[in-house]
């Protein structure tokens, strides 16, 4: 751990969160969230004293919320709560989703509405401080009623009963193992610690605070792509002028020319006297339309998880003087929307991208470029299959992009009558993402080889540092050789943003 970020349940930043979720930052307990955390705990033991009807509390759960829990069963209620819900299956979920979730269960529950224990937070501070991952499968939430099988999952790893994901090792380690290791005391869960810990939506929160994270990167190196093969097919720069966004009440366009139009400084390629036709294709031509609407639906997800990072999504909540108010912030719409939404604007990215790459390699679309940039057509192929790879990904993304919250399916004998499904919206998520990320290398492969085709003209400043930061990676094509190593060594620069920072050290974008 380098640093320390105090959790207070209202403060937390994606900047912050990332830093938990994919760095070495550790965490803390505001002395003031500490207190709050307190004060509800105590009025759920005065509810417990008192035998107030309080659901999940003193009462069962969904279906069974109409059933009245003894005092003296009220904490088995919870541990068998815990043990029941953790119905997950499928592969373990990645690393950083998890420290996610760990880290937004954590600043929920620091709100001070949902009556744990602080010993409760304690523990939760200790897996992210510790390095501890629980195993949790991916498959099982439908994003209502909170993410309830992945967080028992959690809840069963820090109870000794789940199990934690250890590096090195392939199948999920017993948490009762890790914990003896580490040398903490498994959680007795109290009195509604169960059902606080298991309702929320921090799974589905998680993905999204990471998408919009992975989606700038993304949308920037699409950027940087779109201006390498603006220079290689000599574009008409005529389309990014800043005018026509003006006219389009859009700054979401107008921010993506401005880009553009920096990127391609200094061109000796694009001309608005093109000698090739007045208008461009569209994937060069509406760039700045197409791209403005990706960065909306960018936006929609920022606004939504800049809400839900420091948002309680527990049931019941308490408030001050005894008050438990019943109610459904553990529904995840929302979440759901963003990452359905985000979904489909990414795919737009790999899409456009596609479209751009297989005009770069078409004899006949290509303007005077050689049949798939190949060195020496007919002996070699040059880059005819990556154009493959990329439209088998963008089809694969056409098929992952169906809403997932468009199919509601009732569960708890209809008492939960209409879900969101957000989970799977947030799971396809990262395989659009993933999916984009590589078709993005392919264009910058196939668009930096076409641009040195085009010497001694250079392209525009942001292009030619495109073209430095690509070649101390990739090698250019003067015969056939494997395109893979070459496309997954680019995609990796992208996915930790080392290629578009190279970019910016010169072109500030």
């Amino acid at each position: 751990m380098t640093e320390t970020l105090p959790i207070d349940g209202r403060s937390l930043t994606l900047e912050q969160f990332l830093a938990v979720a994919r760095g070495n930052c550790g965490v803390s307990l505001s002395p003031s969230a500490r207190t709050e955390v307190a004060a509800s705990r105590r009025a759920v033991e005065r509810a417990v004293a008192a035998e107030r009807p309080v659901y999940g509390v003193t009462t069962g759960f969904g279906a069974f919320s109409d059933r009245a829990i003894p005092r003296a069963q009220a904490r088995e209620l919870q541990a068998s709560l815990v043990r029941s819900h953790a119905s997950g299956t499928g592969p373990a979920l990645p690393t950083d989703v998890v420290r996610g979730m760990t880290l937004l269960r954590l600043n929920s529950l620091a709100r001070g509405h949902s009556g744990v224990r602080p010993e409760v937070l304690d523990l939760l501070l200790e897996l992210l401080n510790r390095g501890l991952v629980p195993w949790i499968p991916e498959q099982g939430s439908v994003g209502a009623s909170g993410d309830l099988a992945p967080l028992a999952h959690l809840a069963a790893a820090l109870t000794g009963e789940g199990a934690f994901a250890v590096r090195g090792r392939a199948e999920p380690v017993p948490a009762a193992e890790v914990l003896a290791r580490e040398g903490i005391a498994p959680l007795v869960p109290a009195e509604k610690e169960g059902v606080s810990l298991l309702n929320g939506t921090a799974l589905m929160a998680s993905y999204l605070a990471l998408a919009v994270a992975d989606g700038r990167e993304l949308l920037d190196a699409a950027l940087v792509a779109a201006a390498l093969s603006y220079d290689a097919l000599e574009g008409n720069p005529a389309s990014l002028d800043d005018r026509l966004g003006e006219l389009r009440n859009s700054e979401e366009q107008r921010s993506i020319a401005r880009t553009l139009r920096a990127l391609l400084e200094g061109s000796a390629l694009v001309t608005v006297r093109s000698k090739w036709s007045g208008q461009d294709p569209y994937t060069l031509r509406c760039l700045p339309q197409v791209l403005a609407a990706v960065r909306l639906g960018l936006g929609l997800a920022e606004r939504v998880v800049a809400a839900e990072l420091n948002a309680v999504t527990d049931n019941p909540v308490v408030f001050e003087g005894d008050e438990f108010v019943s109610g459904g912030n553990f529904h995840g719409q929302p979440l759901a929307l963003a990452l359905d939404t985000l979904a489909l604007a990414i795919h737009y990215v790999a899409a456009f991208s596609e479209r751009r790459i297989a005009r770069l390699v078409h004899p006949a679309l290509n303007r005077g470029l050689p049949g798939f940039l190949a060195p020496e057509p007919g002996v070699s192929s040059g880059f005819m299959v990556p154009q493959y790879l990329a439209a088998a990904l963008v089809n694969e993304n056409q098929t992952l992009v169906h809403p997932a919250s468009a199919a509601s399916l009732p569960t708890s004998a209809d008492q939960e009558d209409f879900v969101s499904m957000g989970p799977w919206a947030g799971a396809k998520l990262r395989r659009v993402l993933a999916n984009t990320r590589r078709v993005l290398a392919v264009e910058w492969i196939v668009a930096g080889q076409a641009l040195e085709l085009r010497r001694p003209r250079a392209g525009g400043r942001g292009s030619e540092a495109a073209l430095r930061a690509l070649r101390a990676r990739v090698a250019p094509w003067s015969r056939d050789r494997m395109p893979s190593p070459d496309i997954e060594r680019v995609a990796a620069a992208l996915e930790d943003g080392a290629l578009v920072r190279e970019v910016r050290s010169s072109v500030p974008f």
